[in-house]
């Protein structure tokens, strides 16, 4: 190419460079986003718990027994129920309901948790559902970027070569500014009205017999009904965790969800039996990224107060033998 000709081209290009993009270059000093102080990963590694320890603003919640938890939990832990996060109407109402939110922050408050706060709950040994179910109602409240679950529990933190203590933490009251109630609580008739619905899927978290109707489930010498929410899917709570309750990968989490028929960008809406199995199908879905909601009232509420509300069983299910 000759001299004249390679400044003729060059002339050419440079304006249609110059408007590719017409957007003001960024300013050396521009602000970058800061990070959430209180941020907590969801899966919380023993090694993050131990480097996070001394944190002045770390809560440890323990879930199980209390005379087992007296004897031995993470030093700082204090003992948490679901008594503590939850309201029940013992005889003929529900067990373990979602309290209103001026109710619910006092609760909060007197676990020592406050808007700062980052908030890791474990289990002493394998009560799973009930520890996803305080750290779903930390989300309802709100909390939820600010809390997650130690994966594998005290054992994984046992293991991983961490000490417990037999030593009561000292007392500690939390203070929260009034809570909005995020909206992952839901009731029958919004399950009602998902059922089917694009972008939904309403999964049923119990066992698989009771998912067939092979075996039903009881509240207040009350049986359910046998069978399962027309049309929901199942994901058992107890298939999405290994044999040493630690949550299972991402791409086995994937395949289990895909292969009951939840579609990447869907919503789940979970129950069990009384709302606390479901937490645990509802952590995994929340660990892939799913929008997850709660049916606080589960399989009870639709079972035994929506009589007019459909139930089937699995086409393959049969009764199950007497012993």
């Amino acid at each position: 190419m000759n001299r004249k000709l390679t400044l003729v081209v060059s002339l050419l290009i440079a304006p249609a460079a110059a408007l590719a993009d017409p957007r003001p270059a960024p300013a050396k000093d521009a602000a970058k986003p800061t990070a959430d102080p209180a941020a907590v990963p969801l899966v919380v590694s023993p090694a993050w718990l131990a480097e996070h320890i001394k944190d002045p603003a770390l809560v440890l919640l323990h879930v199980g027994d209390p005379d087992a938890y007296k004897k031995k939990h993470i030093a700082g832990a204090r003992h948490v129920k679901l008594s503590d996060i939850s309201t029940s109407k013992h005889g003929d109402g529900l067990m373990f309901e979602l309290p209103p939110a001026e109710d619910l922050r006092r609760r909060l408050e007197a676990l020592g948790i406050s808007n700062s706060s980052r908030v890791v709950v474990y289990f002493g040994e394998d009560w799973v559902s009930p520890a996803t179910r305080v750290v779903l109602t930390l989300d309802a409240a709100g909390l939820g970027a600010h809390a997650g679950l130690l994966d594998g529990g005290m054992p994984a933190w046992v293991a991983a070569g961490h000490p417990v203590t037999d030593a009561a933490p000292p007392e500690r009251k939390g203070t929260l500014a009034a809570l909005k109630l995020r909206p992952i609580i839901v009731d029958a008739t919004t399950v009602m009205t998902s059922l089917g619905k694009p972008g939904f899927a309403v999964v049923d978290a119990r066992d698989k017999e009771f998912y067939d109707g092979t075996k039903t489930g009881d509240s207040h010498d009350h049986p359910h009904k046998a069978g399962h929410i027309a049309g929901a899917l199942s994901v058992p709570f107890t298939s999405v965790w290994d044999d040493r309750n630690a949550l299972l990968s991402a791409d086995e989490l994937t395949a289990r969800f895909t292969r009951a028929g939840v579609k990447p960008t869907d919503t789940v809406i979970g129950y069990c039996h009384i709302g606390q199995q479901a937490t645990a199908m509802l952590f995994a879905a929340r660990r892939l990224g799913h929008p997850v909601m709660l049916y606080d009232g589960s399989f009870e509420d639709w079972s035994l107060f929506h009589p007019g509300y459909p139930v089937a069983k699995s086409a393959d299910a049969k009764p199950a033998e007497k012993p």
